[in-house]
């Protein structure tokens, strides 16, 4: 089977599918349908998936990236939540010999068991259309767990996307932001309007692309120790960075000896988490240490 050939990559034949089917939306899934052929092959080339490439795809749904992904990729692993739609995925993907279908709830899948039966251990790219709904803890998931990840090419909602890459002093910077470009370099790869899928999303979506660092870009001491000030920070934003960490359930330590960490570092004492950059972070952390 060929994808240069409009099979699903568009509504009319998404529609065929799902009346065959009778397939339901389902809401509790956050169930969106990529119906704009033009985003899946640029998802597809900044991806840059050659036949070398093991990749992980989160929430097929019908198949219509899962194709795309089939046709360039070595082999393709799709993980769906949704039982419903596994005889869909049947025989959307029966012409297709490198697919496996998991019907499994990613969060609860051995990712980093999948990267080293299918790929000898060595870095995965995983490209998805996810859920708006779990996007943060599956993200998170595959840094955290250490999976060898290669890029993470994904769709989210426009504003998550614009929470992921910026920096110090703006509204969207928080704990996802820092969290991220501790791990990832982001980039910005396409807004998505509603229009481009089926059912249309009440919010605009973007592509943006996650490439693994090397090496983390700060030297800390105790990773979890930083991400749990650094969380604590923003958990208040109104309020100092010496009130907000004094006040931490997660985090025992006297304000005095927070003040003087703070006074330590050279910064004034009445700032605020959402000034401090990762390096910043890292350099708090590791004085707490």
């Amino acid at each position: 089977m060929s994808v240069s050939e409009p099979y699903l990559g568009n509504p009319q034949k998404t529609i065929e599918v799902l009346q065959k089917y009778k397939f339901v939306f389902q809401k509790r899934f956050g169930q969106n349908f990529l119906i704009d052929p033009h985003v899946l092959q640029k998802i597809i080339r900044s991806a840059n998936i050659t036949k070398e490439d093991f990749v992980l795809e989160v929430g097929p749904g019908i198949g219509t990236m899962t194709q795309y992904l089939a046709a360039a990729a070595r082999e393709v692993v799709a993980v769906e939540i949704d039982k419903a739609l596994i005889p869909i995925l049947e025989d959307t993907l029966g012409g297709f010999e490198n697919v496996t279908v998991l019907n499994e709830d990613i969060l609860k899948t051995d990712i980093l068991g999948l990267a080293e039966k299918r790929n000898a251990g060595r870095p995965i790219k995983v490209v998805a259309n996810l859920p708006y709904y779990i996007t943060t803890p599956i993200i998170m998931g595959l840094f955290e767990n250490h999976v060898p990840l290669e890029s993470v090419t994904i769709m989210v909602q426009k504003e998550v996307a614009d929470r992921m890459k910026v920096g110090p002093g703006t509204k969207d910077y928080g704990a996802l932001s820092l969290a991220i470009q501790y791990y990832a370099r982001p980039e910005l790869i396409a807004n998505v309007p509603p229009n481009c899928f089926m059912p249309r999303p009440k919010v605009g979506s973007a592509v943006i692309q996650l490439i693994r660092h090397e090496k983390p870009p700060v030297l800390v001491k105790n990773e979890a120790l930083m991400f749990r000030v650094i969380r604590a920070s923003f958990n208040q934003r109104r309020k100092t960075l010496l009130n907000s960490l004094k006040n931490a359930s997660d985090l025992a330590y006297e304000k005095e000896s927070l003040a003087a960490a703070i006074e330590k570092l050279g910064w004034p004492a009445g700032i605020r988490g959402e000034a401090l950059t990762l390096e910043q972070f890292a350099q708090l952390s590791n004085l707490l240490e």
